[in-house]
């Protein structure tokens, strides 16, 4: 019999939370590392590379990886032969972890917890509470793998419940085109199949939780129906050409990893979770000693990238720009922005919106004439930062605000990650602004281009109020062009051409 105390569980908790915010997996980094030097596509290298150096920056200042800090879910496996020394219930220990955690002076993560999901959605403020699954099992320890799921890629998640004759190889390649790159390839698709709707969630979460061993796994031969079924959907999804970002290239996902389970003769339940570049999750085991340690890797595992926007980066001055001048920008270009932009996401747009419908006019002090929106919710600042990592948040989440905004405000464009569907496109085109990329999953490193930062305007919204920020060299690509020439649309079908012509070849 174990004895696990109280503040060690709520401490594990805390520590586990901050040690994945700034840490990325090793298997991870070096997944990343080969995927680089294989890369063919320039912008897609350049992506991979942007989120390397990001994260070994990450990894030296002890900050987030991405803006977006995660829901926090937990998976426990409670020994039945524990015992607790405890006054607080399992659920509320974790909370209090997560809590202090999210509230860390020296490494603040961001909130991004609604409650009220159906109506208010007024932000806890800590980001609790987590989602916990909790199984009792035979033993005398506490096994417990927590992850911090950034809301995009969870935006992701795919279901069916298909016909048991149906070939889950076909429905995966129609599936993970529709995803678009809002999941922030390449990353792990976590995929469960089998016992019922709810059961092959949770095996697809789960199974996002594991290491990443494709290329071992390649090397040694599958054993069973799963392994061949995880080799093939690996070579086939990467042969859809959507690579790093969307933008085309030969990696999209790094591992395919399937958990599996035993279902009705009816059914064939198959769910797909896939996770991002942020891949934040960690396992530990609390047996009574003490609180779970968790040991920093080295920097030296870390690859030695360097990265330049190169000689054909245009400079923009944001302060004198018009909208003459976005004709001369071509699709796939680099950028560095200077100058001042404003930001804006979910529940600004929706408050804006709400505005204009009755009438009124947006707060004196937001002015978005020939200005850009810089899709973001940005992590508080610590020490001497102007602002915490401040990476791009999904765009098509603001594509039915577009065509509203563009016509009320005088924008000349949005800044966000991913790919833009056909109603933002087409307003795109009708206004003849444009969209520019930045890169999902580098969010410390684009912080660093902020020179100055200060709230505008709805300050009660927290990370999602309107900022004013002042940057200099912001590298962001032109994504969609002032003729509704979409990158995310013509890219990916190029490179899945190059790569049906391009040999195999397994590390």
């Amino acid at each position: 019999m174990i004895v696990i105390r109280q503040d060690d569980l709520i401490q594990s908790i805390a520590d586990s939370l901050q040690y994945i915010s700034y840490y990325h997996p090793l298997d991870f980094i070096n997944a990343m590392h080969g995927a680089y030097h294989k890369e063919q596509n320039p912008t897609a290298k350049d992506a991979i590379a942007q989120i390397l150096i990001n994260s070994r920056m990450c990894a030296e200042g002890h900050r987030p990886i991405c803006q977006d800090t995660g829901i926090v879910t937990v998976f426990l496996k409670i020994g039945m032969e524990v015992q607790w020394d405890a006054t607080m219930n399992i659920a509320d220990m974790i909370n209090e972890g997560v809590r202090r955690a999210y509230l860390n002076p020296d490494n603040i993560l961001r909130a991004s917890i609604l409650d009220d999901p159906a109506g208010l959605r007024i932000n806890t403020k800590d980001n609790t509470p987590a989602v916990i699954h909790m199984e009792v099992v035979s033993g005398n320890s506490l096994e417990i793998e927590i992850a911090a799921k950034g809301g995009g890629s969870e935006a992701k998640a795919k279901f069916a419940m298909l016909n048991p004759s149906d070939n889950i190889v076909d429905w995966v390649l129609k599936t993970v085109p529709t995803m678009g790159a809002g999941w922030c390839p390449p990353g792990i698709l976590g995929i469960g199949i089998g016992g019922t709707a709810e059961k092959a969630m949770l095996m697809a979460k789960q199974a996002c939780m594991g290491s990443i061993d494709i290329q071992e796994l390649i090397a040694r031969g599958p054993c069973n129906a799963v392994e061949a079924l995880r080799i093939e959907l690996y070579d086939k999804v990467n042969a859809l050409g959507i690579g790093a970002q969307g933008l085309g290239g030969l990696t999209t996902v790094l591992d395919i990893k399937i958990n599996d389970y035993p279902t009705h003769a009816a059914n064939k339940p198959i769910a797909i979770i896939p996770n991002c570049a942020a891949t934040r999750h960690v396992h530990f085991v609390l047996d009574g000693s003490g609180p779970a340690v968790f040991n920093p890797p080295r920097l030296e595992d870390w690859p030695e990238i360097t990265w330049s926007a190169g000689n054909t980066a245009r400079r923009v001055n944001l302060d004198t720009l018009k909208r003459l001048d976005l004709e001369t920008w071509k699709p796939g270009e680099t950028l560095l922005l200077s100058g001042t932009m404003l930001t804006g996401r979910d529940a600004a747009h929706k408050r804006m919106a709400e505005l204009f419908e009755r009438g009124e006019s947006l707060p004196e002090s937001v002015n978005f004439t020939n200005k850009f929106i810089y899709y973001v919710g940005p992590v508080d600042p610590v020490r001497d930062e102007v602002v915490g990592p401040a990476g791009p948040t999904t765009a098509t989440r603001m594509d039915k605000f577009t065509d509203l905004m563009l016509n009320k405000t005088g924008l000349l464009g949005m800044i966000g990650k991913s790919e833009r569907g056909p109603e933002a496109i087409a307003a795109i085109k009708k206004h003849k602004a444009v969209y520019l990329m930045a890169v999902g999953g580098a969010a410390y490193l684009v912080s660093k281009a902020i020179r100055k930062s200060r709230i505008v305007a709805f300050e009660d919204l927290g990370m999602e109020a309107i900022h004013e920020f002042v940057v200099e060299d912001m590298p962001v690509m032109v994504a969609v062009d002032v003729q509704g020439y979409s990158v995310h649309e013509f890219a990916p079908k190029i490179w899945q051409t190059k790569i049906g012509k391009i040999p195999v070849v397994v590390n």
